[in-house]
């Protein structure tokens, strides 16, 4: 039974995540304690909810987590992702034995579909084969970048089978013949815990499998996938708008004359907030993959032009390294970058 929430969600951002902002930034600190901490308090139970109650709940943790930290955020929506598969997954037994844990936050879990979303789009090959052997499939292939990974934790992963279908896995970063190799030369977003996964001939049982037809799960998911990213960019931009009033009355007040001000970007943010409310909240619905999408795109500029603006407003103390506002800049970009990214939405769309 997961535990009723026992603390505030702001109150555990503050007390656990608010301290280790900047070591999580500089010094590639994956913040797994914070994680814990929001499942252990019942943030991501689903029990006695919907699917899409479960996720409006989810996207907002995912809102307010990344107002201090965009990285943390990632490695949320990394592990909402893990859940969303377990969420939908026919093998029941799978599910039974793993969905609470990874609820409670006593097991964290990774998303390993930036590869497989491409391919789906047509724009990538899939990297991981499937060979079928007794008791379940035999892996071979390079992931070149999963997040959120670690002692313990668990993946999702699509290969490709020698008769031209899809099957979907959940992978144990304990898998005999699975190598992983961290990967922290980013700009930022180095404590999101990403790995390269080489997989040689990595037996994964059928008890594994999230489905064995992968191309019609996905289409399931690949809503929820997208849903939960969008938060990241609202809990960034409310930031960068939190620091530009800050910086109101510096040097006089001449932060007026900048083309872009705070109430701008309020204007922006307010109806893209609302079309995300109103698909979960407010729509009796399914949830639309292609609804979702702009809505994704708008999050990601509005946020580039939120934290740009913030800059500006920020002057001298904002180029300093260790800036909030510096940081929020290179989170941005990595967060136009993600999967499916501005490019790729905007062949998605067209």
């Amino acid at each position: 039974m997961l535990k009723s929430k026992v603390k505030p969600l702001n109150d555990i951002l503050k007390e656990k995540l608010k301290p280790i902002v900047r070591q999580i930034d500089e010094q590639a600190y994956y913040p797994k304690e914070v994680l814990q901490a929001i499942g252990e308090a019942g943030y991501l139970s689903s029990e006695g909810k919907t699917l899409k109650e479960t996720a409006a709940g989810e996207i907002e943790v995912v809102k307010q987590t990344s107002k201090y930290c965009m990285t943390t955020g990632f490695n949320l929506w990394c592990h909402l992702a893990a859940l969303t598969y377990l969420r939908h997954t026919p093998n029941k037994a799978l599910q039974q034995r793993l969905l609470p844990k990874l609820e409670s936050g006593e097991v964290l879990g990774g998303t390993g579909l930036s590869n497989p979303m491409k391919y789906y789009a047509g724009l990538e090959k899939l990297h991981l084969k499937a060979r079928k052997t007794e008791g379940g499939y035999l892996l071979s292939g390079v992931l070149p970048a999963v997040s959120n990974l670690g002692d313990g934790h668990w993946f999702g992963v699509i290969a490709a089978t020698e008769d031209d279908q899809r099957v979907m896995a959940l992978i144990s970063c304990e898998q005999e013949r699975l190598s992983l190799k961290e990967k922290v030369s980013y700009l930022g977003l180095n404590g999101s815990a990403t790995y390269a996964c080489c997989f040689e001939d990595v037996f994964i049982p059928d008890e594994q499998i999230l489905s064995e037809d992968a191309d019609t799960f996905v289409k399931q998911i690949r809503p929820y996938f997208v849903a939960y990213q969008i938060p990241l960019g609202f809990g960034v931009t409310q930031a960068a708008i939190s620091s530009m009033k800050k910086h109101e009355n510096k040097q006089n007040g001449c932060n007026q004359y900048l083309p872009v001000q705070p109430e701008d970007l309020v204007g922006k943010l307010k109806p893209i907030e609302e079309a995300l409310g109103n698909i979960f909240q407010h729509s009796s619905a399914d949830v639309k993959w292609e609804d979702l999408l702009p809505i994704r795109k708008d999050a990601a500029y509005v946020t580039l032009e939120a934290v740009n603006t913030a800059m500006l407003h920020a002057g001298g103390a904002g180029y300093l390294k260790n800036s909030a506002d510096a940081r929020r800049l290179r989170e941005t970009y990595f967060f136009m970058n993600l999967t499916p990214t501005v490019k790729h939405l905007g062949k998605m769309i067209r």
